[in-house]
């Protein structure tokens, strides 16, 4: 299993803001991976395909993992790869959150998707910032054949305005216990499945704190379900602020919701920044020596 230290957290960021994706090979036992896909594979079989020309009819999706499963908790927070999300994104925003934790199954038949950039969900102006990274784990081997991820190297932040990317992409090929890593702003899409077998994997998604998530996760881990998550586990799913008062709870934090306590009535507390909470000060300070 690759182990996180600052030189292999600079390694990996510097990839991957430098192409635009990186894939890092061994990054978890192939023992979790297999009980991952043990605890998935029923929810597979009972799924409906997708209907729609993005999700792709011969595809299917189901999201709200971290219920579905024990074993998804340590992809979601995987030490390495948390602190190079933390990396690309702590520059624009305060906290950062989980975006999406869905798992993904494409089926024989299946076309090329669309080329896309996960970024322009969000009408933000695109060459400016990052502001999302993913993360795909793949469950099979993913190759050619079978429909691998097609990424397009240094289509990433200015160079997302081009109309037309300047090169061919790159198969996405791994062996399970690897992570694709990639921007938001990347342009990348599944290959088309023309082997006999089903392609499946995970997507863990993280983004600025301050964006709407994919996944609604408020409803996919509703309180009584966040109570069982450890304190940064419930935080990264978003029972937690982001200065300044952003995603507040009666003006508190919303993890006094996984308190054993009915959580109100309650009085609002400030959660500003730094600055912020200095600015403020000192207008309060004039205000009572002028008052």
């Amino acid at each position: 299993m690759t182990a996180m230290t600052d030189i292999a957290v600079d390694h990996w960021s510097d990839r991957l803001l430098r192409d635009g994706y990186c894939i890092i090979p061994d990054a978890v036992s192939l023992v979790h991976m297999a009980a991952l896909k043990a605890d998935l594979d029923p929810i597979f079989a009972e799924t409906p395909f997708c209907h729609g020309g993005f999700y792709g009819a011969r595809t299917k999706r189901f999201g709200r993992l971290l219920a579905r499963s024990p074993q998804v908790a340590r992809f979601v927070q995987h030490p390495l790869i948390l602190k190079v999300a933390e990396r690309v994104l702590e520059p624009w925003c305060d906290t950062i959150q989980l975006n999406v934790a869905q798992a993904i199954a494409v089926h024989p038949g299946s076309p090329q998707q669309l080329p896309h950039r996960d970024q322009d969900m969000w009408r933000a102006p695109p060459g400016e910032a990052e502001y999302l990274v993913n993360v795909i784990w793949p469950f099979t081997e993913f190759r050619a054949e079978n429909g691998a991820t097609l990424v397009w190297p240094h289509t990433h932040g200015a160079n997302a305005l081009k109309p037309e990317p300047d090169c061919a992409p790159i198969v996405a090929a791994m062996q399970p216990g690897a992570a694709l890593i990639f921007l938001g702003s990347t342009l990348h899409g599944a290959g088309p499945n023309q082997a006999g077998g089903v392609r499946d994997s995970m997507v863990i998604g993280y983004s600025a704190g301050w964006l709407k998530p994919y996944e609604n996760q408020w409803l996919a881990y509703p309180p009584e379900v966040a109570r069982t998550f450890a304190p940064d586990l419930a935080a990264l799913v978003g029972y937690q602020q982001h200065r300044p008062n952003l995603g507040n709870y009666e003006g508190q934090c919303p993890s006094v919701l996984l308190r054993d306590r009915d959580a109100g009535p309650l009085g609002a507390v400030d959660a500003l920044r730094p600055d912020q909470t200095a600015a403020v000060d000192d207008y309060v300070a004039a205000q009572r020596l002028h008052g």
